[in-house]
């Protein structure tokens, strides 16, 4: 198979589908490579390193989408990346269609098949391709978040860790999974006094024994979310429903309850954020003021920690790259449920349950797409 990595075009993202390890394995299992000149620059990888994995370079993303077959990348393809889609076509990356019908149309009407790194899922009912970058985006949210709380930013002066005889900061975290119990354990490091809210008690009782009785844990009720939140100096929404849109937990009338020069760190935004305040931002302008609290709702925030973030979800992707590549997706998919829970597109349809309801989309079941 001939598979195409393009250069990321999404606002300040650094990351690359493919790292030269990843494509040098590709090619020992028999598939041409060819990616696009300058796609590993945010990462320190020349154009060099990867034609020493036996790659070829291509000059432009046009080489790229109308050569391959199967296109790898990191973040959701563009309106230019989607004009560029081809009927038939295989793309393997991050979507997150729930909250954008925009891409989701542009997909269904390309006729590509579309296939989810979220939705992925494994044996444990885990996410796998999402986890490495959750690992990422938790441990993040907390550094931004402190920055977030200085003078200069819009926040209230808060140092999280504190001082001898001045108390830490409180911080909340909404959502005990991946990203969740990351930001915990950046927030304990930097001697928060850290409380994190789920709705799984086995999951809470998880943490508890993890963190040594070192985070508070609660069980989410309404009252809970409103009572810890309104006194907390930095959220972090952490929630995650697979494929499907983020419910909101925090209305704007609880913001308004919050002290000024709190802030809130949306890690959910991608799936359209936790926050009725919360719109996606960038790494060029992250953050913006609602009731006076600082919003940090960067959509990509992996990507400012480009280097680490590539190699981590490449060690998560490539069996997957790999199954697609020397299968075929239909194959590798019947070959793999947990796979086939990525797929969220084909010939012009929906083929997720959670994306479908989302979008009020019919739903093309997944298992007769690979008989379509």
């Amino acid at each position: 198979m001939l598979v195409g990595v393009p250069r990321e075009i999404k606002t300040h993202e650094y990351r690359v589908g493919l790292t030269p390890a990843s494509v040098r394995e590709l090619v020992h299992h028999g598939h041409r490579v060819v990616v696009q000149s300058g796609a590993g620059a945010g990462i320190g990888v020349d154009d060099a390193a990867y034609a020493a994995a036996g790659a070829a370079v291509a000059a432009s993303a046009d080489e790229v989408f109308s050569a391959a077959q199967l296109v790898v990348k990191v973040k959701e393809p563009q309106p230019a990346e989607i004009a560029r889609l081809q009927r038939g076509q295989l793309l393997f990356t991050y979507l997150h269609l729930a909250p954008d019908p925009r891409q989701a149309k542009g997909l269904m009407d390309a006729g590509c098949t579309a296939i989810a790194y979220e939705t992925v899922t494994d044996a444990h009912g885990g996410l796998p391709l999402l986890a490495p970058m959750s690992e990422v985006a938790g441990r993040m949210s907390i550094q931004a978040g402190a920055r977030g709380l200085e003078k200069e930013s819009g926040g209230a002066g808060v140092l999280l860790g504190g001082v001898a005889g001045v108390p830490p900061g409180k911080v909340v975290i909404l959502g005990g999974g991946v990203a969740g119990t990351n930001a915990a354990q950046m927030a304990l490091g930097m001697g928060a006094e850290v409380t994190v809210i789920d709705k799984s008690v086995p999951r809470l009782r998880e943490l508890d024994l993890h963190f040594g009785g070192r985070a508070r844990t609660v069980f989410s009720t309404v009252d809970a979310i409103e009572s810890f939140v309104a006194d907390a100096d930095l959220v972090v929404g952490a929630v995650l429903v697979p494929g499907g849109t983020t419910p909101k937990l925090i209305s704007r009338a609880l913001l308004q309850r919050m002290r000024r020069g709190s802030v809130v760190v949306d890690i959910a935004i991608d799936q359209g954020g936790c926050l009725e305040t919360s719109r996606p931002t960038t790494h060029a302008d992250p953050t913006f003021m609602e009731e006076g609290v600082v919003h940090y709702c960067v959509a990509n925030m992996p990507g400012a920690v480009a280097r680490t973030s590539t190699f981590a979800l490449n060690n998560a992707t490539l069996p997957f790259v790999l199954a697609l590549a020397d299968n075929g997706w239909q194959a590798a998919c019947r070959a793999d449920p947990h796979l086939l829970t990525g797929l969220n597109v084909h010939a012009g349809r929906i083929t997720h349950p959670a994306v479908a309801a989302a979008l009020n989309e019919r739903l093309l079941p997944p298992e007769d797409a690979l008989h379509a």
